[in-house]
């Protein structure tokens, strides 16, 4: 691929979450590719790759929000003139599409959106639900791309919000190293993983509403009742105190561990007895397809969307209803008792390895660069 490809990357991201990993696993790999990628960098914010990979260069934008960050970023796209600005979050979006009109050069658009947007959209405040609601239809529609991690947000972006269906692709997202796959992992320091212990029920995630691991708690708490398990939650979040209080009131409180944010959480993943995904809503459902990539059996919320997908509607994995206490303790001691075959879900996660995905990704990004290697 010629040297001469240059993607410019503007993110705002909190360091830990879901799209943190996306970026630390695909800009990377497209520098891999001979693509020359300028991640914009508002002050703050992530993603942080350390090191910064060759053919990497970190611009910093010198604003702190990115809103302040216009000015430079129109900068930017005048001097440098990229082949694409690759963007993602509504608000990051609105902020990219207005650079690249005042900067008025020729520069490929590209959107990501990750999550559903309608449901997302009903949680925001007043004055966000109106911006949001008003630029969606307008502003996407005028993008080269957006794109998507699932079809569930592909189908709610067209159908709901009237984006051409041409301009919205579902690429998977590079979640997994290849050598997930195929690599055992260390236990982690934590007595409850030791060999001849109950098994354990994992949750990974940030500790929030919108991941709902009060229904996991009351869950567990029913299957506690029947046997011997254990609960061990990974990430921080408002919810920890709330969390915490609500194991003490069902009585398992000696069975429930949060042990905080992990930036490896793998190695919980590899020896949990089942990893439950508990969410309201996702785009995909990163730590489903991390645990699927280990051979770790899942139970999921049938949320809008990913799990379903991801899960072939259940084959691989029960689904319950979004808040369903019951459902999904009873789906935990299904799973444990009747776990699925580790290959058929690495096999379901394949797509989500990162040179595979990030394959994908530059395909969208620079579809000349994939017409010119079908042309050889």
């Amino acid at each position: 691929m010629p040297a001469s490809h240059r993607i410019a990357v503007f993110f705002a991201t909190s360091g830990r979450s879901g799209v943190d990993r996306l970026l630390r696993n695909l800009v990377p790999a497209l520098a891999e590719r001979g693509v020359a990628v300028d991640l914009l960098r508002v002050r703050g914010h992530g993603p942080e790759l350390d090191p910064v990979p060759e053919g990497v260069r970190v611009v910093d934008l010198g604003a702190g929000h990115a809103a302040t960050a216009l000015p430079a970023l129109v900068r930017y796209l005048r001097r440098v003139r990229p082949d694409v600005l690759f963007s993602g979050k509504d608000r990051i979006n609105r902020i990219a599409y207005l650079a690249r009109r005042l900067a008025g050069v020729p520069v490929r658009q590209v959107f990501r959106y990750g999550t559903m947007p309608s449901v997302a959209l009903s949680k925001r405040r007043f004055l966000e639900r109106l911006i949001q609601g008003w630029s969606l239809p307008r502003l996407y529609r005028r993008a080269d791309r957006v794109l998507v991690p699932s079809e569930g947000v592909r189908r709610d972006l067209v159908g709901a919000f009237g984006v051409p269906g041409e301009r919205v692709r579902t690429v998977a997202s590079p979640v997994v190293a290849a050598e997930l796959f195929d690599q055992s992992r260390p236990r982690p320091d934590h007595p409850w993983f030791r060999p001849g212990e109950p098994p354990v029920v994992l949750g990974v995630g940030e500790l929030s509403t919108r991941k709902d691991f009060a229904t996991l708690v009351r869950a567990f708490a029913r299957l506690r009742a029947d046997r011997q398990a254990r609960l061990v939650l990974v990430g921080q979040g408002g919810e920890w105190t709330a969390l915490e209080a609500l194991a003490r009131e069902l009585g398992v409180a000696g069975d429930v561990d949060l042990v905080g944010f992990r930036s490896n959480p793998y190695d919980y993943m590899g020896h949990a007895s089942v990893l439950a995904l508990s969410s309201r809503w996702e785009g995909l459902g990163f730590v489903l397809v991390e645990a699927m990539a280990l051979g770790t059996p899942v139970a999921a919320t049938d949320c809008p969307s990913g799990p379903r997908e991801l899960l072939d509607d259940g084959r691989l994995g029960p689904l319950v209803a979004v808040g369903d206490w019951r459902g999904l303790g009873d789906a935990l001691a299904r799973t444990l008792d009747a776990p699925p075959d580790p290959d058929a879900l690495r096999r379901a996660a394949a797509p989500y390895e990162i040179g595979a995905a990030t394959d994908a990704y530059l395909a969208e990004l620079l579809p000349e660069t994939a017409e010119a290697g079908a042309a050889v």
